[in-house]
């Protein structure tokens, strides 16, 4: 059984021996520990750092891809090289790699394929009081999209089984933290979590530029995410929706039509009628989507059995 653990880093030279020293290499359970670190461009001298404190495999990307693709190409990398399990963590030593073994339990007692470390926000000293609810509003919006019951959808610190990484397809540019939630709940995979400890800050997140962008681009991810999976509920929602407001006006106007003013309402049933088109025709959107997300899984089972049969030769 081999477990390699995954940091995907981006001028990370000042924390990742830090990082690095925190991973036990011996657990109970596993035969090997690899790490394997991703430098997505960095400026520094984080690839060189990575080798010097005894990382396994290091991959460097010459561009800055980011954190998304990071996070796939260890994925892909990591099934390439046998694992069995792969834990992803964060460069900047923000999860207590003492955890990893706990993390990794539900998945050799195999009651999971995805298991996500909650921080339990509430908790963090350093995390704002907007941060913590804008982190817990995040969470429960993804729970809801996903059908899945992960309090922490942000953390970086998760274990996916082999089999779970040939499933996990990422499309997002920004982060993969959503997604791949929304997606493992929608194609039905075990997902779990469990409580993990946090270490003291030593820097400010990169990922987070602003709170109102970070809020932008998540929402964005996560209504994108959605519709991409279950896009006759999306749509379908929004097209009903703009139809009612439609026959509300509709009403609206045959009730003054009725008592002998409807001269005066015209413009409502002109609003009416835009309103029930653009509903029906949003309703016609979800059906003609829902057969292309048809296709889609078709397409991800395709990928997933091709990976696996690449990764078996």
């Amino acid at each position: 059984m081999k477990l390699i653990v995954q940091i995907p880093c981006l001028n990370e030279a000042d924390t990742l021996p830090d990082t690095i020293k925190a991973i036990p290499r011996k657990i109970a359970g596993i035969d090997a520990v690899e790490i394997l670190v991703i430098d997505d461009g960095s400026s520094d001298r984080t690839s060189q750092v990575a080798r010097e404190c005894g990382a396994d495999h290091v991959i460097r990307f010459k561009m800055n891809q980011g954190l998304a693709r990071g996070f796939m190409a260890g994925l892909q990398t990591s099934v390439g090289l046998g694992a069995d399990i792969i834990v992803n963590t964060d460069a900047d030593n923000q999860y207590n790699g003492g955890d990893i073994p706990k993390l990794i339990q539900p998945i050799l007692d195999g009651r999971a394929d995805i298991v996500i470390g909650d921080r339990e926000v509430e908790t963090i000293e350093h995390f704002s009081s907007s941060k913590k609810f804008f982190q817990k509003l995040g969470s429960w919006v993804v729970r809801v999209a996903s059908g899945t019951h992960i309090p922490d959808a942000t953390s970086g610190f998760r274990a996916y089984s082999r089999d779970a990484a040939l499933h996990t397809n990422i499309v997002s540019g920004y982060t993969y933290t959503l997604e791949s939630i929304i997606q493992a709940g929608q194609n039905r995979l075990a997902i779990t979590h469990i409580p993990v400890r946090t270490n003291h800050v030593l820097r400010q997140s990169r990922l987070i530029s602003s709170v109102r962008n970070y809020i932008v681009r998540s929402a964005s991810t996560i209504v994108r995410t959605y519709a991409m999976y279950s896009p006759l509920k999306f749509f379908f929602s929004i097209g009903m929706i703009v139809f009612l407001a439609g026959l509300i006006l509709a009403a609206r106007y045959l009730f003054y039509f009725f008592i002998g003013e409807g001269a005066g309402h015209i413009q409502s049933l002109i609003l009416a009628a835009i309103l029930m088109m653009l509903g029906f025709q949003t309703v016609v959107i979800g059906l003609i989507s829902d057969l292309i997300a048809a296709n889609r899984r078709l397409s991800e089972e395709a990928v997933y059995r091709l990976r696996k049969m690449d990764k078996e030769v």
